[in-house]
This record gives C-alpha cells, sequence and structure tokens, in this order.
C-alpha cells in the first residue's frame, strides 16, 4: 500500500491530469469547438467559467449547437426572462429528452445489468429501442398523453429505464420510487400527481432475502384513486403473480408485436414541458414534489456528463444507486452520451465484501459513483481492491451523497491506482445536477471539490448578503439555470417553491449548505446551514466535526446538533453510533475530544458525547439533523418528522426519550 497519502491535510496536492488525459478530455474538445466556431480563446477553466456565467446566453447557446440538440422547431432566444424564479428558456424550441437517447441507437449493448444472484449481463440497443417503442405505444393505445403522470415502483433493473425512456417518449412526466419505501412513503410523494399509470414490482432482493412488496403494491394501487392502468412486474413471485384490476403483465406486453423505429415518433414538447418529478427527503413534512423540465435536464445533463465528468461514447458508467435518489436519474442519462449505465440490484456487500469491485471489473467501467460511507467500510476492513482486480478501464470516481474528507480523497490514490481521477461535487435533488463539481484538466486537492461548474454562478454570501472569499458562507446562485425547477407539484402560486430557496434574499438561489471558495477556485461544502453550530459567534459545519471523526474507527457513525438555550446559551451534544463491543468510556470521550480539538478547533469540542443504538437517517441516507435538534429543542416529534422518509423510523426512539428527561421538567 501507498504511504503517500497517510498523513493527508486539507488543500494538499492529490493528483494533476495527465498531458494525455487533458488532449482527450471531452472539455478540451469543447474549448477546441469555442475556438473554431466562436473564435473564443480562454487561458484557463476559471476564464472559461467566467464567460459561461457572464453571457449566460451564449454559453447555453454553444452547449446546444456543440452536442447538436434536436429541435423540431427554433427557439427565438435563449433566454427571454431573467427572473428567478420564474425564467424562461429557449422560447419557442420543442424538443424530446428521449429522442436524443434513441438517436444513440446501434450495435451492441445500451447497458450493462447485474444482481445478487446473476453476473453482469448486457442488453443490446435494438432490444432496448424496441422495449421503449413497445411500451410508448401501449401508453399512447390506453390514453396516456403528454403530461399524464406515470409512477414507477421499482428495482434499479433495466425495466426501470426502458419504462422511463417510454414516458418521456410520449411526453408522460415519470415518477419513481425504489421498493425499499414502504406504502406511506410511496403514497406522501406520488399522491400528489394524481398519476394514470402505476408500474410496480412484486418484490425484490437485498441482502439476500427476498422482499414481498405485494400487499404494498395492492395498497398503492387502492389509494390512488387517479390510477387507470397496472403494469405489474413478477420478478420474486411468477407462480402467485400479482392480480389486480386493469393490470397489464410487463412480460406479456413485451410480447406485442414491435413498432418499427421509421413508424415511431417522439412527442415534441416546449422547453419547459415536464419530463420527471423527484421528491425532497419529506423528513419534517409532505415531500416537496420538484419538477424538472425535457430541455432544462437535456442541457444540463449533456453539459455535466461531458464536460465535467468526462463522460466519452463507448465508456461505461457504474453508480452505486437506487431509483428513488436523483442518481439514478444522472445515470439513465449517461445514456445521452453514448456510454453504457451499469445497474446493480442488490446489497453493495453481499454476498461479499467486494461485490461492487468485482461488477467494476467485469463491466470494464470507467467511472465509478459511490458513497465516502462505502468507502469507510472498506478502509475499516482493509481493503485493497488493487490487489484483487484488474481496474485498468477505470479512469474516474466520484464519492458523492455527503461532503468528502481528505482521507476519503486519498484512500483512492492509496488503494486503487496513483493517475485515477477522483472526483468530487456538491448539488442535489433540487436542479438534479452539481452546483460544484469536477473538472477533468484541473488538479485535485485533498478535502476540496475542484471548481463551480460551467453556468453556475455560485457564491459564499455572508450574513449581509455580500460575496465572501475564503470564508464560511452560505451557498448561493446569483443567475438562473436551466435546471432550475420549473415548479413544484400542487404550487400554483409558487409560494413554496419561493420560500424553499429564494429567501432571505429574494431573486438569489438560496441551496443550504455552508460553502467556502478559495482564490484558486476549489470550493468546500461543511454541511447544511439550516443546521447551524453556532458556537461564540462562530459558524461550525457538521461536516467538519464528521470527518474528523473518521479517524476513530470505534466510532460507526455520528450526529451532532447545537440548541440555543435562554439568556444567549447554547448546548452541543454529540450522538455516537459506536461499533459492536465498544464501550463509550471516559477513556474513549477523551479520545474524542482530543480528535476534534486537534484537528478542528476547541469550538469544535463537544458539551457531552452520547452513545445511541442507532443514527437517523432519511431512505437516502442523510443524517436527521433538522429533525433531532427540533426534537431537542421541545418539539413534537409526529410534527417535525415523518417516517416513512426515514430508513429506519426506531432509530428516533432514543431522542425523543431524551428529550423527555434531559429537558423537560
Amino acid at each position: 500500500m501507498s504511504t503517500a497519502f497517510n498523513n493527508v491535510v486539507q488543500g494538499q496536492l492529490l493528483w494533476r491530469p495527465s498531458p494525455d488525459l487533458i488532449q482527450h478530455a471531452r472539455l478540451t474538445h469543447y474549448l477546441d469547438w469555442l475556438r473554431h466556431e466562436r473564435g473564443l480563446r480562454f487561458a484557463d477553466y476559471p476564464g472559461l467559467w467566467q464567460w459561461s456565467v457572464d453571457d449566460p446566453q451564449a454559453f447555453w447557446q454553444s452547449i446546444w449547437d456543440h452536442f447538436q440538440v434536436q429541435a423540431s422547431s427554433p427557439h427565438q432566444t435563449v433566454l427571454g426572462d431573467r427572473a428567478m424564479p420564474g425564467a424562461q428558456w429557449f422560447p419557442g424550441a420543442r424538443l424530446n429528452f428521449a429522442e436524443h437517447i434513441l438517436r444513440n441507437e446501434q450495435a451492441g449493448d445500451a447497458l450493462l445489468y447485474g444482481s445478487e444472484t446473476k453476473g453482469l449481463q448486457g442488453l443490446p440497443w435494438a432490444e432496448f429501442a424496441n422495449q421503449v417503442r413497445t411500451l410508448a405505444t401501449y401508453l399512447r393505445e390506453v390514453g396516456v398523453v403528454p403530461g399524464d403522470r406515470v409512477v414507477a415502483y421499482l428495482p434499479n433493473i433495466p425495466e426501470a429505464m426502458i419504462a422511463l425512456c417510454a414516458c418521456a417518449a410520449i411526453g408522460a412526466v415519470w415518477a419513481s420510487c425504489s421498493p425499499d419505501f414502504g406504502a406511506d412513503g410511496v403514497l406522501d410523494r406520488v399522491h400528489q400527481l394524481s398519476p394514470k399509470v402505476l408500474l410496480a414490482v412484486d418484490g425484490y432482493r437485498y441482502g439476500g432475502k427476498v422482499f414481498d412488496r405485494r400487499e404494498q403494491v395492492r395498497r398503492i394501487a387502492y389509494e390512488l384513486e387517479s390510477i387507470e392502468h397496472i403494469i405489474v412486474l413478477s420478478a420474486m413471485f411468477p407462480e402467485t403473480p400479482l392480480t389486480l384490476a386493469n393490470a397489464i403483465d410487463w412480460h406479456a406486453l413485451h410480447l406485442r408485436p414491435t413498432m418499427p423505429a421509421a413508424h415511431f415518433h417522439c412527442e415534441q414538447l416546449p422547453f419547459e414541458h415536464p419530463l420527471w418529478v423527484l421528491f425532497s427527503s419529506g423528513t419534517t413534512g409532505l415531500p416537496k414534489a420538484i419538477v424538472h423540465s425535457h430541455g432544462g435536464m437535456l442541457l444540463e445533463q449533456l453539459k455535466a456528463l461531458h464536460l465535467h465528468l468526462d463522460f466519452r461514447p463507448g465508456d461505461a458508467a457504474f453508480i452505486f444507486t437506487t431509483t428513488g435518489w436523483m442518481m439514478w436519474n444522472t445515470l439513465f442519462s449517461s445514456l445521452l452520451c453514448g456510454v453504457r449505465p451499469v445497474l446493480y440490484d442488490g446489497h453493495p456487500t453481499w454476498p461479499n465484501i467486494d461485490t461492487l469491485w468485482q461488477i467494476l471489473q467485469d463491466s470494464r467501467a470507467s467511472f465509478f459513483g459511490t458513497s465516502p460511507t462505502f468507502i469507510e467500510l472498506m478502509k475499516r476492513q482493509e481493503i485493497v481492491p488493487r490487489e484483487r482486480f484488474d481496474l485498468g478501464a477505470l479512469r474516474t470516481v466520484m464519492p458523492v451523497g455527503s461532503p468528502v474528507s481528505p482521507q476519503c480523497n486519498a484512500w483512492f490514490y492509496q488503494n486503487l491506482k496513483a493517475d485515477i481521477w477522483v472526483t468530487t461535487g456538491s448539488g442535489g435533488t433540487d436542479i438534479c445536477t452539481g452546483l460544484l463539481s469536477g473538472v477533468p484538466t484541473l488538479p485535485v486537492y485533498a478535502g476540496e471539490i475542484q471548481a463551480r461548474a460551467l453556468g453556475v454562478n455560485a457564491h459564499a454570501f455572508d450574513e449581509h448578503g455580500q460575496p465572501v472569499m475564503d470564508q464560511v458562507g452560505e451557498l448561493v446562485v446569483t443567475s438562473p439555470m436551466p435546471s432550475m425547477p420549473v415548479y413544484f407539484w400542487n404550487d400554483p402560486q409558487g409560494e413554496r417553491y419561493r420560500e424553499s430557496y429564494f429567501q432571505p434574499w429574494p431573486g438569489v438561489w438560496r441551496h443550504g449548505d455552508f460553502f467556502q471558495l478559495n482564490t484558486r477556485g476549489g470550493c468546500r461544502v461543511l454541511g447544511r446551514s439550516d443546521a447551524t453550530l453556532n458556537r461564540f459567534g462562530v459558524r461550525v459545519g457538521t461536516a467538519e466535526i464528521y470527518r474528523a471523526l473518521e479517524a476513530i474507527a470505534d466510532i460507526d457513525d455520528a450526529l451532532i446538533v447545537n440548541l440555543d438555550l435562554p439568556e444567549g446559551g447554547f448546548f452541543m451534544p454529540l450522538f455516537v453510533q459506536l461499533r459492536p463491543g465498544t464501550v463509550l468510556d471516559e477513556a474513549m470521550q477523551q479520545r474524542v475530544f482530543d480528535c476534534l480539538r486537534r484537528a478542528c478547533t476547541p469550538r469544535h469540542v463537544p458539551d457531552q458525547i452520547l452513545a445511541v443504538p442507532l443514527i437517523p437517517l432519511t431512505l437516502t441516507g442523510k443524517k436527521m439533523e433538522v429533525p433531532v435538534r427540533r426534537i431537542l429543542m421541545g418539539h413534537d416529534p409526529q410534527t417535525v418528522t415523518n417516517p416513512s422518509a426515514m430508513r429506519d423510523p426506531q432509530a428516533l426512539a432514543f431522542f425523543i426519550e431524551y428529550a423527555r428527561r434531559r429537558f423537560q421538567p
């Protein structure tokens, strides 16, 4: 194992791109195109970024032209109205997201897929496209028209991507939940949409166990009064199929005659026509139903995947995800680039701890998206993938889902290979992309995101709404982006939309993260600003504390909050989930205190440390800092949390009892 980064520190240089990588990067091809086609020359990435935000009309038109966006009707202008919210992008244009996927149909596989019981297989383009056209034709025949909603309760399998592409092709609006959601969690989300069609699986396998979802599907179908048609995929119980009124079996559907490509047309839609609805976590109320558009997603994904993640035609990309997370939509969008998405339906460490590395080897993927939590597990198990697997095709890894520590960055160079590009980013469901992103032609510094993404006018604002450099502030965006939501569902006046993103500064998107920008353009995200730790007048990001605690192997997970007390006081408890067999004794507590004081500052040291059975997490793995803080401040748990949005609702029991004992008379 390499020892070059054993004592890595924040901001340490970890990697520089080779001349060969720079030469072949899609970003370099784009710069060459700008020089030849537009007469524009940029000395470096900061210069290109500055142009992209100073002249957004020229920049987004260049993305349209460079990636040869197809439209049946031309746009009148690029940006008709710059207001936020309410910006009008490419008015007059009519296009279709799915058409830009299907134009890549060719010989070979469209995607690769595997599960806990089956190795990797390929789905040929001809079969993928034929199934898309068959399903789309069926949906048209039963009366699905542009704007109708189709909701899916499916795992990360080819059928889900086929269904999304078919819905997009006919202008239906897609929304999905993974089958690990209970019926309540699904209904909280999709009931808002009044969907016409439900696609559902009868069960799924995870960690070697089969989970029966037939009763959940029956309840979902019963309570969604708007449902007119149901498509059932019998994956786990083919001998006792799920029978429902107005239901058709997925496999029977695909025995229908294939619609020839020459006779099939993709619906031509306005730029802002809804493509899919993504949902917020819903931990403190009804999940927000965030609507993204055909045009906005098309341009943003073409830009982000090609220029920032360096996806190239012929590549394979593996992101460990479920259909309930926006990274699944990103993985689906890789089809726009002529890239094969690699799907895995199952537990990341079952039947073996190195299951995902086996998939990477077998798929010859050039890109791997995973979570810092998974890498922490690899560290603790002392897994060194480069010693056991051929990862020669792997060019890029991207840890996603939470802020990435310098140690996590360095792990890849120590345990995969020295010349790999470790890119990180920050964005989310709200925009289904990154505000801060990787750049393949820039160096990588430990604990930093490389840059602000092209076309994203991101800044750190202080409490007075002024941009700051080398200081922690609020992450804001001061100019519109095509992938900002067109609206929230059932929010006709836009009140919830404005409350979510445009306070306290009207016309400025407030993302809700602590953010620090340095003079070379590097970025750090330090946790959610609505979970502020404010001690002695200094704002502390929770991510800094979690990073430091990674050095203590006996702590599996942690959560910290700061409570405002009467007369200006505060109380900051740290809750830790310990490894089995570990005890929170005085020696352990002192290790934590010393670690935080040494790695951070005395302000980061908690007032009390408490061991808990479980750290409360959302279904997508986010720590529930805000609900815990509200519970500890005396709020009714039923008003600040939604159990159906949690991975394990019982994880809150400790905090509810602790609040009762500690803070109530």
